[in-house]
């Protein structure tokens, strides 16, 4: 299989390194590009989602991460961020291997689909909202090997009340029911799928107070195998179409005509200095900076719409619609 390769910032230098040495020729190199490149394929880590599919993953869950943000923000009463990094897909071996030997796992189950969700909260976190819980600075000191019942019980609630969040993040793709079936803090001991499961890894970038950290959350293949053509962003816009009831659009496009705006013809403006301001009296005259054989400006809630002339109709003032401003150009044609 041809694959594009390229090189990290390293291999870069270390090439310009045996150049400027004389231990590479350039036209050595040259040949070498002018080669086909082979690279073998690793099988066990084979592909499972599109780019296009892994971006609605990632859609998902950056409403998922602002509905985070808003929960824990008013549980803890703190400042909270919550990000997405990445989205990737990986080996479920290679997930279990990169996080930490002692930490937070909440494991979701999501009916009607099958298979269950993992979510890995940094010790740094997970001691961070324990804290702040308690009545703490949110300060994550504390190692995770060593948790109580008691602090067991309030993570383990604190979680489960932030399910509704992960209900209304997945609710544009499907319905879901999530439980939170198990608390655990070794993850050798947590065997979900096969080692060589494909998996999709959100990684969220986490900062409560002045702590930072990463909650990950663990989607394997088996979850999202029946929703795949869901994750498409032809699926979503044709959601947003279905989504639209003829019904409420009449009645909205109804209410907005009666709505009332504010109009106003701009005669002219220009700016003085606060000492002639000072010294204005009755009958002195201001130049404006409006020429008089030059159309008019009608705003529309303070922003240029149209380009008018002045004048009365039967006894009132009124002025008379010339062209329309162009997008971008407010202060002349």
């Amino acid at each position: 299989m041809l694959v594009e390769e390229v090189l990290s910032q390293g291999e870069i230098d270390a090439l310009l390194s045996a150049i400027t040495s004389g231990e590479m020729d350039a036209e050595e190199l040259k040949q070498e590009e002018q080669e086909q490149k082979v690279r073998v394929y690793d099988f066990k880590r084979a592909l499972r989602f599109s780019k296009d599919q892994i971006r609605g993953i990632s859609r998902i869950h950056e409403n998922y991460a602002r509905l985070l943000t808003t929960f824990f923000s008013a549980q803890l009463r703190t400042y909270v961020n919550i990000s997405v990094a990445s989205v990737d897909q990986v080996p479920y071996e290679e997930f279990i291997r990169s996080i930490p030997k002692m930490t937070v796992l909440n494991i979701y189950s999501v009916e009607p689909l099958e298979g269950r969700m993992l979510m890995e909260v940094n010790p740094n976190i997970a001691y961070s909202l324990l804290d702040r819980l308690l009545g703490g600075k949110g300060n994550g000191v504390k190692q995770v090997d060593s948790l109580t019942e008691i602090e067991t019980m309030l993570m383990s609630q604190l979680f489960e009340k932030s399910l509704s969040n992960l209900k209304e993040a997945w609710a544009s793709i499907v319905d879901i029911d999530p439980v939170l079936e198990d608390f655990e803090v070794n993850p050798q001991f947590l065997q979900m799928v096969s080692p060589n499961e494909t998996v999709v890894v959100v990684s969220l970038n986490t900062e409560i107070g002045d702590t930072s950290g990463m909650i990950n959350i663990c989607i394997p293949h088996i979850v999202l195998e029946p929703i795949i053509p869901n994750l498409s962003v032809h699926y979503w816009m044709q959601t947003v179409d279905k989504q639209r009831d003829p019904e409420a659009y009449e009645i909205i496009n109804e209410n907005i005509q009666h709505a009332h705006i504010e109009a106003k013809a701009i005669l002219g403006e220009t700016s003085i200095d606060i000492e002639s301001f000072l010294k204005l009296h009755t009958n002195d005259v201001i130049r404006l900076k409006q020429p008089i054989e030059e159309p008019l400006r009608l705003t529309i809630d303070n922003a240029p719409k149209f380009y008018v002339q002045p004048g009365k109709s039967k006894k009132h003032m009124a002025v008379q619609v010339l062209e329309r401003v162009k997008e971008g150009n407010e202060d002349g044609k």
